[in-house]
C-alpha cells in the first residue's frame, strides 16, 4: 500500500559546542519524516546523520527527501541503498510506528499529541551514560548530572595532549563516587603509544568501564591487539558504526563490546537479525537525534542488550528547549 510522506528538516543548536577529536560540533541537523497510511494513522521518524562517522551527509539525506513523490510504496522504504544508513533507520522506524498505530504489532501504541508527534520517553536516569564536556569542564559538570541520578559517566579524550588530561583523569577518578563508572571515548584520536599509556592508567586505578575506540578505524588488528593487553575494556565506535563495518569486524575477531549508533547504522531489522545470531556485547548509544529517533533507538537497546551496561543517551542536558515542545514547534511552523 502506497504512504503519504512528508519531511522537516532541522537545525538545532548544542547550549554550548561539542568538543571530540573530529573537531567541534556546534548545531545538529537533521530531518524528521510522517508516513501516513490510508486510514490516517501516521508513523514518525528521525535521519540524523552523522557523516565524518561514515554515514551519508545532511545534504546527501535531504536530496533523497526532495526527490521522493509525496506517496511511496512500501517497497521503497526497504530498499533504500547501503549508501543511505541514516535515511534506512529513519524510514523503517517511520513504518514500525505506524504499524504500531493500525495495530500490525503487538507493542502498545504511545499516546499522541494533536499534531502525531510522540511523547518523549521518559528515561530512568540511572539506566543511561551521561556525556561530560571534554577537559577540565568535565569535573564541575558531573556533580549536577549525579545529583539528577546518573552513575554512569562518559568523557571525551584525545582532544588535548594526553599528559594534561591523564592529569585532569586523576582527578576526576578522585572526585566521583565510588558507585559511579567512567568511560572514556577517544574518537580514534590516540597514538599507540599515547593508547598504552591511558590503559596503562585505567588499569591502574579500576574505575573505567571501558575505553571506547582508542586508534582510528583503519588500525583494526592494532586495537586487537590491545585489548589482549590490559584488563580494562575496549570497545569498538566509529569502527563499527554501520553494520557492514559491524559484520567485518565481528568476522575478524572482535569479541569485545560493540558501541552501536542505531540511528546511523542503517536498517533496524537487519541490526535485530545480526545482534540475535552473534549475541554481541552491544552498548546503544546517541548521535544526539532528537525524541523521534530516540525513541526507535532505545527500542532496539532494550530488545538487543544483553549485558547490564548503561545506555549512551544520557545527552539531552546539551540542548536547551525540552524535545517534546520543540517538536511540536518543528512540526507546527511548516
Amino acid at each position: 500500500m502506497p504512504y503519504r510522506f512528508e519531511f522537516r528538516p532541522y537545525r538545532r543548536p548544542f547550549q554550548r559546542p561539542l568538543q571530540t577529536s573530529h573537531g567541534t560540533w556546534e548545531v545538529r541537523e537533521g530531518i524528521i519524516i510522517r508516513l501516513t497510511g490510508s486510514a490516517g494513522q501516521a508513523g514518525f521518524g528521525e535521519i540524523a546523520p552523522l557523516s565524518w562517522f561514515g554515514s551519508e551527509t545532511f545534504e546527501q539525506a535531504l536530496d533523497f527527501c526532495r526527490q521522493l513523490p509525496a506517496e511511496i510504496p512500501e517497497t521503497t522504504i526497504f530498499s533504500l541503498p547501503p549508501a543511505l544508513p541514516a535515511c534506512q533507520f529513519g524510514f523503517e522506524s517511520a513504518w514500525e510506528t505506524l504499524c504500531e498505530s493500525t495495530g500490525e504489532t503487538p507493542v502498545p501504541t504511545p499516546k499522541r499529541r494533536r499534531t502525531g508527534v510522540p511523547p518523549v520517553p521518559k528515561l530512568e536516569t540511572k539506566e543511561y551514560s551521561a556525556l561530560l564536556p571534554a577537559g577540565q569542564a568535565a569535573l564541575s559538570a558531573w556533580p549536577p548530572l549525579w545529583q539528577q541520578g546518573y552513575r554512569t559517566f562518559k568523557w571525551k579524550i584525545a582532544v588535548a595532549p594526553a599528559p594534561e588530561e591523564l592529569q585532569i583523569f586523576h582527578r576526576l577518578t578522585q572526585t566521583l563516587p565510588a558507585p559511579a563508572k567512567l568511560r572514556l571515548d577517544a574518537n580514534g584520536g590516540l597514538s599507540w603509544e599515547d593508547a598504552n599509556q591511558w590503559l596503562q592508567a585505567c588499569d591502574s586505578c579500576g574505575a573505567v568501564e571501558y575505553l571506547e575506540q582508542p586508534l582510528p578505524v583503519g588500525r583494526f588488528d592494532a586495537m586487537l591487539e590491545l585489548s589482549k593487553r590490559y584488563s580494562t575494556h575496549l570497545a569498538l565506535d566509529e569502527s563499527v558504526a554501520t553494520l557492514a563495518q559491524m559484520q567485518d569486524c565481528f568476522l575478524k575477531g572482535w569479541r569485545g563490546i560493540f558501541v552501536i549508533k542505531p540511528a546511523i547504522a542503517g536498517s533496524p531489522s537487519q541490526l535485530r537479525l545480526f545482534c540475535r545470531q552473534h549475541g554481541i556485547d552491544a552498548v546503544f548509544s546517541s548521535v544526539f537525534e532528537t525524541a523521534i529517533g530516540r525513541q526507535a533507538a532505545l527500542r532496539l537497546s532494550a530488545e538487543l542488550s544483553r549485558h547490564n551496561r548503561a545506555a549512551g543517551f544520557g545527552v539531552s542536558h546539551w540542548f536547551g528547549e525540552d524535545d517534546e515542545t520543540w517538536l511540536e514547534n518543528l512540526w507546527q511552523t511548516y
